[in-house]
């Protein structure tokens, strides 16, 4: 007679939790791999064969650790199994992976060892109060709590999380300018044309050439940042440049920014024949820097020097393309040279979105900046959109 098979540790591939079933009933051990969960799964088959192979009545064993038992800790571990490879952006994590860290650090210190049936709105509302006394602005709160719910959201789909709890979780009203002490902030001013005029002579040729073409389309960073000769569809007219990443595109948006004739003229001295290649590149920055530098020797170059050859393997190198990091880096390093207040590639959108909407219309704006449109508003794409390259054909 053949022996009777023992139910196997298994990963359950949503969660990257272990579980093992035991009369049609899942049981989860902690995270999948791990020494503590196999040893919790040892003890679960030890006291279900113990007791004849089935449940005691109240529905689990002592040592078992059901859905119910699951704790924050590995609720949150489970949902970020998801979230890293669900938020990435052309191979890469986006910037929505370190904000969920920042939303959960605090869910985690306080509540991590919590039962997810012993949570509750007024947990939630704890873990509001503790971003309140940090300091933090109101509207990144607002936006950490609802990255929290996300979570929850998530653990009710994966069977994790009770429905119920996440109906009271997302009554939890967010916070409200003037009616809460979490500290407010000014909204994204445009950039002092005088600031941004000083920064021009204080930077690279490739950030100049950003700046100036941010101030004349209102590209986002992003998108000024990533242009390549293969973006571009260049014509005796207006040229266009379909970025390959944007912000919206997971949404099914589609973006075409106009370049008129100052944006070409701004573009064309850094076209490169390889399609694939980045118009503006650290590397390209870095190596004109080191031709002036040696263009302005006041001294001959000794022998040593002339036999020098560069570190095969350095540890830091240029980029061949700017991050919006480092574009936004070399303006702040200029701003503090010039002893002016910093400002951000983000605040040229606003530059030229505050031009456009009062020559033009908020319709016309809307379009060339890329916003997003209500469904209403559809009917009217095309007219905005050949308004949009008449406009751009005069001003960019």
């Amino acid at each position: 007679m053949s022996k009777p098979r023992v139910p196997s540790y298994r990963l359950h591939k949503p969660t990257g939790l272990a579980v093992v079933r035991l009369n049609g009933k899942d049981f989860y051990l902690g995270k999948h791999g791990i020494p503590a969960s196999h040893d919790e799964y040892k003890r679960l088959i030890a006291e279900w064969l113990a007791h004849d192979r089935r449940i005691e009545a109240d529905g689990h064993s002592t040592a078992s650790v059901s859905r119910s038992d699951l704790t924050i800790n590995e609720l949150l571990v489970a949902y970020w199994g998801f979230a890293t490879s669900y938020y990435v952006k052309n191979g890469k994590p986006t910037g929505e992976q370190q904000a969920l860290k920042y939303a959960m650090r605090p869910l985690a210190e306080l509540y991590g060892r919590t039962r997810i049936t012993d949570f509750s709105p007024v947990a939630l509302k704890a873990v509001r109060e503790t971003m309140i006394d940090a300091g933090l602005a109101r509207t990144l709160i607002n936006a950490r709590i609802k990255r929290i719910r996300r979570v929850f959201k998530w653990g009710v789909e994966n069977q994790l999380v009770g429905a119920t709890l996440l109906q009271g979780l997302q009554a939890v009203a967010s916070l409200k300018r003037g009616r809460c002490n979490a500290r407010e902030t000014e909204p994204v001013k445009p950039a002092p044309d005088q600031h941004v005029d000083a920064v021009l002579g204080h930077v690279s040729r490739q950030v100049r050439a950003m700046i100036e073409l941010q101030r004349l389309t209102g590209m986002r960073p992003c998108e000024v940042t990533m242009i390549r000769s293969g973006d571009l569809e260049i014509n005796d007219g207006i040229w266009i440049y379909r970025p390959a990443s944007h912000k919206t595109d997971h949404h099914g948006h589609k973006r075409v920014i106009y370049l008129g004739p100052k944006a070409q003229q701004i573009i064309k001295p850094f076209l490169k024949v390889d399609l694939t290649s980045h118009l503006f590149s650290p590397k390209d920055a870095r190596n004109e820097y080191l031709l002036r530098q040696k263009a302005s020797r006041k001294t001959p170059m000794t022998p040593s020097q002339a036999r020098r050859r560069p570190k095969a393997n350095p540890k830091r190198v240029p980029s061949e393309r700017y991050t919006t990091g480092s574009y936004g880096h070399a303006i702040a390093k200029a701003c503090m040279k010039l002893g002016i207040p910093r400002w951000s590639p983000n605040q040229l959108r606003h530059n030229a979105a505050t031009f456009l909407r009062k020559e033009y219309g908020i319709d016309a704006a809307r379009v060339i900046l890329g916003h997003s449109s209500a469904d209403t508003t559809e009917i009217y794409a095309e007219l905005d959109h050949a308004k949009a390259r008449e406009i751009m054909r005069e001003v960019g």
